[in-house]
């Protein structure tokens, strides 16, 4: 892993965890969203330059289309007195995709 790679997943992570402390508050959860979008961008796109990085852009576009539709179904079929169950299911959704990730990386350890 180069320096400039470590350097910015370090930045992401701390930016994801600003991200978690803007949030805890109504007044500061808007900086707490703008910073996990610019973290959550800077690691995926940190994760593209990586030169062995070999992207199956079919599959990554496929998951971004099928949660947008998942999601957009949701969160119109919810009335707002059911959106802590939303919220709660998309947790879910985040909790399962991290199982998944250990998953793959127990099986393709490189």
């Amino acid at each position: 892993m180069s320096n400039f790679t470590a350097i910015s997943y370090l930045v992401s992570s701390v930016l994801f965890i600003l991200a978690l402390k803007g949030l805890s508050s109504p007044t500061t959860s808007r900086q707490g969203n703008v910073y996990g979008m610019v973290g959550m961008a800077l690691a995926v796109i940190t994760t593209f330059l990586i030169p062995s990085f070999k992207p199956v852009y079919w599959l990554i576009g496929g998951a971004i289309i099928a949660g947008a539709i998942i999601g957009s179904i949701a969160a119109q079929r919810v009335q707002m007195t059911k959106m802590p169950e939303l919220v709660a299911l998309m947790h879910s959704f985040v909790g399962l995709s991290a199982v998944l990730i250990a998953i793959a990386a127990v099986f393709n350890p490189a």
